[in-house]
C-alpha cells in the first residue's frame, strides 16, 4: 500500500482469439454464493464471454505512454457495474511484452499487479525488454502483462482534487499541536471526500477491490487464457486473495509478495493502524543502519543521535520550511522511503548528509513538489484518489471522531513516525460521499492451486502477519518467510534462496514441502561517494 502521496491537506508527498464458451465462469449458483450475489457473477460471465470472443487489438502503444516497442498497448471493455452488464463500460488499458522463449516454453500470459490501491502496472512488461536479470527466465515462458486498474491512468481515470493545487507544498504538519490543529485536518479531509464525490461520485460505488477482482478475470478472458498466471505486491496481494476466492479454478499460479492481511476485521482502519507499528520498527531498522555507517553520512554514530537529528531537522522545517516548500510533511513523505524500500536507505541519508553539509538544495529537490511536471502530478493525484476511493468502497470505516482520535493519540505516543499523517490520509472515509461494503470473506475454493507466499519479517507496509493470515486462508499454499529483513516487495531483491523458488514456482509448477524461511538479502551499502569523500578528508595531511 504504497504512500506515493497523500491528500492535498495533510499528507506526505506521501492474442488469437478462443471460443467465448471456453472463457465462461463456473455455474451462477457455485459462482454467485462467492461473490455475494448472483447478478454480479452473472454480469462478469458476460463480460468475459464478450472479451474472450473479441480480444485484445494489440498495437504499438501511444508515444506518450513511455512505452517503446516491442511492449504493445490495447484495451479491454468492461462493466462499470457488473450486476449491470449491458449498462455503463469503462475501457481498462493493458500492455504486454511477448515471451523470449520458443513456442514450446511458452506458458501463457502473466498478469501483474503492483500494489497501491492505485498503482499502475504498465510497466510490468519492460522487465522483458530491459532483461531484468531476476525475471530473464521466467520471460521465456510467459507474455508479461500489465494493466491500469478501473480508475487509475489510462483506465477512466478518476480525480478528487486538481492535480497542481494537491501537490503545493509546504501542508500542514501532520502531528497537530493541539485541538486547533485537528479541527482544521477534519475539514480538510471533509473537503477531500467531499471532492472526490464531486469529481468523480459516479465511480465511487464502483471502485472496489471485488469489482478489480472482475476486471481481472475480463482480462484474463480477453487474453485468451483458460486459467490466469498472476503476480501481485503490496496491495495486490489483497486483490490475488479476492480473485482466489471468487475464482479458485480460474487460477493456474499465483505469487503474492508483501501481503495485506486479508481479515475482515483488518481491512481497512485496522490495517493502517497496524502498519503504524510496523514502520516505527523499520525506522528504527535505519536509524541503526545510518549509525552504524558514521563515518560515511556523519548524521549520528548511535540510533539515539539519528533520532535527535531526526527531530532537530523536523522542528526547523516546521517554523522555516527548506526552500519555502518543505515542511515536515513534505520531509515525511521523502524520508518514509526508507523504512519501506532498503534500496533507499542509502539515498536519503545522503540527502540528509547533504542538507547537514550545507545543501539545501538536494533536499529540496528531493521533498518538494516539481510544479512544471503536470504529468507527474495529475498521477500522483490520482494515484491517492483511487487509493482513497478503494479503501474507502471497500469497507466500513468509523464515523465517530472520537474514535479515531483516540486511537491514533494512544499510537502516536510510542509509535510518532507514520501514526498522524496515516490518519489524515485516510480520515476521509469516515465522511465517504458513497456506500461503504463489508469485506469479503478470503478464503480457500474448490479448485484453487497452490499459492506461493512471499513475506519478509520486518515489512512496515505490509506487517509479517499479513503473510500468516493468508497462508491458513489459502489450502496448500507454501510461505517463504526473509529473516531479519522488511525491504517491501521482496520477489524484486536478489536473493536465490528466494528467485530460485519463484522461478520453480512459475517454470515448473513446483514448492517445497513445508514453508522455507530464508536469510536475509544484502544489506545495502553506504553512499560510495560520500564515503570516499570521507576517507580523503581522514587522511593525514602532509605538510
Amino acid at each position: 500500500m504504497r504512500r506515493t502521496a497523500v491528500l492535498g491537506s495533510a499528507g506526505t508527498l506521501i492474442a488469437g482469439t478462443l471460443i467465448a464458451g471456453a472463457m465462461v465462469a463456473p455455474s451462477a449458483s457455485a459462482d454467485g454464493k462467492r461473490q455475494g450475489g448472483n447478478a454480479e457473477a452473472r454480469g462478469v460471465r458476460t463480460a468475459a464471454a464478450r472479451a474472450a470472443e473479441k480480444g485484445i487489438g494489440w498495437k504499438d502503444c501511444p508515444a506518450d505512454w513511455g512505452l517503446a516497442k516491442p511492449v504493445q498497448c490495447g484495451y479491454v471493455t468492461v462493466p462499470v457495474n457488473y450486476a449491470k452488464p449491458n449498462g455503463r463500460t469503462i475501457k481498462i488499458a493493458v500492455d504486454r511484452a511477448v515471451s523470449t522463449g520458443t513456442a514450446k516454453e511458452r506458458q501463457g500470459s502473466l498478469v501483474y499487479n503492483p500494489g497501491g490501491p492505485g498503482g499502475s502496472g504498465m510497466r510490468f512488461p519492460l522487465r522483458t525488454t530491459t532483461k531484468s536479470p531476476l525475471w530473464v527466465k521466467t520471460a521465456k515462458a510467459y507474455d508479461f502483462v500489465g494493466f491500469d486498474p478501473r480508475g487509475v491512468g489510462h483506465s477512466a481515470a478518476i480525480s478528487c482534487v486538481d492535480p497542481q493545487e494537491f501537490v503545493k507544498a509546504p501542508k500542514l504538519d501532520p502531528v497537530p499541536d493541539g485541538e486547533a490543529d485537528k479541527r482544521v485536518q477534519r475539514k480538510l479531509a471533509k473537503e477531500y471526500a467531499d471532492g472526490c464525490k464531486d469529481r468523480s461520485g459516479a465511480m465511487l460505488p464502483h471502485m472496489t477491490t471485488p469489482n478489480t477482482a472482475r476486471d481481472l478475470d475480463v482480462i484474463r478472458a480477453a487474453l485468451g487464457e483458460k486459467k490466469l498466471n498472476f503476480l501481485g505486491v503490496s496491495y495486490g496481494t489483497y486483490l490475488g486473495g479476492v480473485y482466489a476466492t471468487l475464482f479458485p479454478d480460474h487460477l493456474r499460479r499465483m505469487i503474492v509478495d508483501s501481503v495485506v492481511n486479508p481479515s475482515r476485521q483488518k481491512i481497512w482502519y485496522q490495517a493502517n493502524l497496524d502498519q503504524d507499528v510496523a514502520f516505527e520498527l523499520r525506522w528504527n531498522d535505519w536509524k541503526a543502519w545510518v549509525a552504524k555507517n558514521d563515518a560515511a553520512y556523519h548524521i549520528g554514530d548511535t540510533p539515539q543521535k539519528v533520532q535527535k537529528q531526526w527531530d532537530t531537522l523536523r522542528a526547523k522545517v516546521r517554523k522555516n520550511p527548506v526552500g519555502g516548500v518543505v515542511g515536515p510533511a513534505e520531509l515525511l513523505g521523502f524520508f518514509q522511503s526508507a523504512p519501506y524500500y532498503d534500496s533507499a536507505w542509502a539515498s536519503v541519508a545522503s540527502v540528509w548528509s547533504k542538507y547537514l553539509a550545507g545543501d539545501e538544495k538536494a533536499l529540496v529537490e528531493a521533498a518538494g513538489p516539481d510544479m512544471s511536471d503536470t504529468a507527474g502530478n495529475i498521477s500522483a493525484e490520482n494515484g491517492n484518489a483511487v487509493y482513497t476511493a478503494v479503501e474507502c468502497a471497500d469497507a466500513k470505516w468509523p464515523t465517530s471522531w472520537r474514535k479515531w482520535d483516540r486511537d491514533n493519540t494512544r499510537l502516536h505516543r510510542d509509535y510518532p513516525f507514520l501514526t498522524w499523517s496515516n490518519a489524515w490520509m485516510n480520515l476521509p472515509c469516515a465522511t465517504w460521499g458513497a456506500p461503504q461494503q463489508t469485506p469479503l470473506e478470503v478464503k480457500t475454493g474448490k479448485g484453487l492451486p497452490q499459492v506461493l507466499i512471499v513475506q519478509s519479517a520486518r515489512d512496515a507496509a505490509t506487517p509479517y502477519e499479513g503473510g500468516v493470515e493468508l497462508h491458513k486462508r489459502l489450502k496448500g499454499s507454501r510461505l517463504i518467510t526473509e529473516k531479519d529483513a522488511g525491504s517491501h516487495g521482496v520477489t524484486s531483491l536478489v536473493n536465490s534462496c528466494i528467485n530460485e523458488r519463484v522461478d520453480a514456482y512459475l517454470l515448473k509448477g513446483t514448492v517445497d514441502r513445508r514453508d522455507v524461511t530464508c536469510e536475509p538479502h544484502a544489506t545495502p551499502k553506504p553512499d560510495q561517494a560520500a564515503a570516499a569523500k570521507k576517507a580523503a578528508a581522514d587522511l593525514p595531511t602532509v605538510h
